[in-house]
């Protein structure tokens, strides 16, 4: 079908990102995703999204590289002319690491790979797509509930994320001449590998977590894939420069 769209997804091949990737398949959209280091998860989420009838993709992508973003934009525009396209349609920044160091014992190495995957990369790779991006298309970036409330030792990382909130409301704004809205989704604590899987693993800090959230647990990936479909469709076009915090009412 040739008037399906089509989303590119960066660090789609687990947790979060697999299933957002699932999540929009199964609404019948195109699913582009990328994957640092892990290509058998990636080519297992393409796999799963063809099984749904629609296209699927995987490319490796170093999203703290940006001198490799040409040629991954070049890599896609080929893979898009394979499926008779010639542009995508939406833009999920969702690809990142996580560090947990007190502020006093952060180094400059560490600020730097939070800066180059969280804040920068995502600067310049969004603006790179947006030669491949049609208009009336949207971007969605994904934050952290930690740029709103704290938990000890995530001020790097939570310093990008709250960059990152303030890009997306100047991108809305900028792209609003090509029908392009932007938005930020924002989870609460996830239980994945993120951060050596810190809210999965450490019982401790999912007890804290669970007692100062409405809905009195931790989340899971199911609970954020949906809410980034939803705004990959028609039904979200008019919401544009907010930021939908998925955190289960946590800290409130």
């Amino acid at each position: 079908m040739t008037d399906t769209k089509t989303v590119l997804i960066t660090g789609g091949s687990r947790g979060l990102g697999r299933n957002m990737a699932l999540k929009i398949a199964n609404k019948g959209l195109n699913v582009i995703i990328t994957y640092h280091t892990n290509k058998a998860a990636a080519d297992n989420v393409v796999a799963e999204i063809i099984k749904t009838g629609v296209n699927a993709k995987a490319f490796q992508l170093d999203t703290s590289n940006t001198a490799s973003f040409d040629a991954f934009f070049t890599d896609v525009e080929a893979y898009l002319k394979s499926i008779n396209k010639t542009h995508f349609d939406y833009l999920v920044n969702n690809a990142g690491t996580g560090i947990y160091v007190p502020f006093t014992e952060t180094t400059e190495a560490q600020f730097d790979d939070m800066m180059n995957i969280h804040f920068k990369g995502v600067y310049f790779l969004t603006q790179k797509a947006l030669n491949l991006m049609n208009d009336n298309g949207g971007i969605i970036n994904i934050s952290s509930g930690l740029a709103r409330f704290t938990f000890p030792n995530s001020s790097a990382y939570a310093s990008m994320k709250g960059a990152i909130e303030t890009f997306t409301k100047y991108v809305a704004k900028e792209l609003g001449a090509r029908k392009i809205n932007a938005n930020v989704v924002a989870p609460g604590a996830i239980a994945t590998e993120f951060g050596n899987g810190e809210n999965k693993t450490n019982e401790t800090k999912r007890g804290l977590v669970a007692n100062v959230t409405a809905l009195g647990r931790v989340g899971e990936a199911e609970d954020i894939g949906g809410i980034v479909a939803f705004l990959c469709t028609e039904d979200a076009k008019w919401i544009n420069g907010q930021r939908i915090e998925a955190s289960g009412g946590c800290m409130l």
